[in-house]
């Protein structure tokens, strides 16, 4: 009995080997896909894919058969096509949510975001969210038709994500990006600045250490005091804005966000939760969590970053309180004078 168990024990194992052997022969590594497909010269530019760019996404950890699965050894001296896996096939949720707008009927995953970029939420800018939406919609229609209804829409489009308006997502945040006012080419609007912009002031460190003065991954408003005081930074700037909590593809405009107090209105939760974003090497940003409530700190706020009814300027706090009790004083100070002196002139 022994031997006939140890001989179906041999079997299955020649078995499973002669299985899994073939497949893991036909499997090609990422970086053989790359040594041809990083190259535009040899691949031409519809199938050439940035190494630099694509390296880092989470695409990548997946690797190229995740999706390409007909892919094999032979390629491309076997002759087949290579298939494509479908955005929906790892994305049914959001995509189920896409296909019920308009904008479904005229573009596609891939039209707004290409699949060897790609980067999640979190590691992207505003600007970076905007160039999607700036493909089919030019800056200057978007302007005029938000011009008869919003004050000031210039300012607003120009801080803001499109997708902090056009979501339904319900949960928001603060993100702190840093800005270079040396790199600026329009007078009071400053660009993000750069992983090389930033290595400059800190030199051998990392980029995250010009704030993060302890290294423990999280930002405090003690630190959040010593950056901004800090005259060798007097040219980084820390700019805020309010993007969702969550990714959603439901592109619906929600009636309260025509409300002005949904952004403006002094402590709302989203003001809270706030992030600081650091630049990545690669083009991406990595997220530091800041001490709750950094942006109702009232006596010490952060420069250059003002949202009426949330933040508040304390010189501009004690100037107003000047303005107020300097217009008080001349009707009270002129009717004590007459008060005093009415016997004066009885006559």
């Amino acid at each position: 009995m022994n031997r006939n168990y140890n001989l179906n024990s041999l079997w299955l194992s020649l078995l499973i080997m002669v299985l899994i052997v073939p497949l893991s022969a036909g499997a090609m590594e990422m970086d053989d896909c790359l040594g041809c497909h990083s190259d535009a010269e040899e691949v031409g530019e519809e199938l050439f894919i940035d190494e630099d760019k694509f390296t880092h996404t989470v695409h990548a950890e997946m690797g190229c058969v995740t999706c390409h699965e007909s892919v094999t050894d032979e390629h491309p001296d076997d002759g087949e096509a290579v298939t494509n896996t479908a955005c929906l096939d790892c994305h049914e949720e959001l995509g189920s949510e896409y296909m019920a707008t308009t904008h479904a009927e005229n573009a596609t995953c891939s039209d707004c975001h290409n699949p060897h970029q790609v980067h999640g939420l979190k590691a992207v800018s505003r600007q970076d969210m905007n160039q999607q939406c700036s493909q089919c919609h030019e800056g200057s229609d978007v302007l005029e038709s938000h011009t008869g209804w919003l004050p000031q829409a210039d300012l607003h489009l120009a801080k803001l994500p499109c997708i902090t308006c056009h979501t339904s997502a319900e949960n928001y945040e603060i993100v702190l990006n840093i800005t270079h006012k040396e790199k600026t080419t329009v007078a009071g609007s400053y660009p993000l600045s750069k992983y090389a912009d930033l290595k400059e002031y800190s030199g051998e460190k990392e980029i995250q250490s010009l704030i993060d003065i302890n290294g423990d991954d999280h930002i405090s408003l003690a630190e959040l005091r010593t950056f901004n005081r800090n005259p060798a930074y007097a040219n980084l700037h820390l700019s805020g804005t309010m993007v969702p909590g969550e990714v959603s593809h439901d592109l619906s405009t929600l009636d309260n966000r025509y409300d002005c107090t949904f952004c403006h209105a002094s402590g709302p939760g989203s003001m809270q939760t706030s992030f600081l974003a650091f630049p990545t090497e690669d083009g991406a940003y990595r997220r530091m969590t800041v001490d709750e409530g950094a942006m109702l700190d009232t006596l010490y706020g952060t420069p250059n970053f003002y949202m009426t009814g949330s933040t508040r300027s304390a010189s501009m706090n004690i100037i107003g309180l000047i303005i107020i009790c300097g217009g008080f004083i001349m009707p009270i100070g002129h009717g004590t004078l007459r008060f005093l002196t009415r016997k004066n002139r009885k006559h």
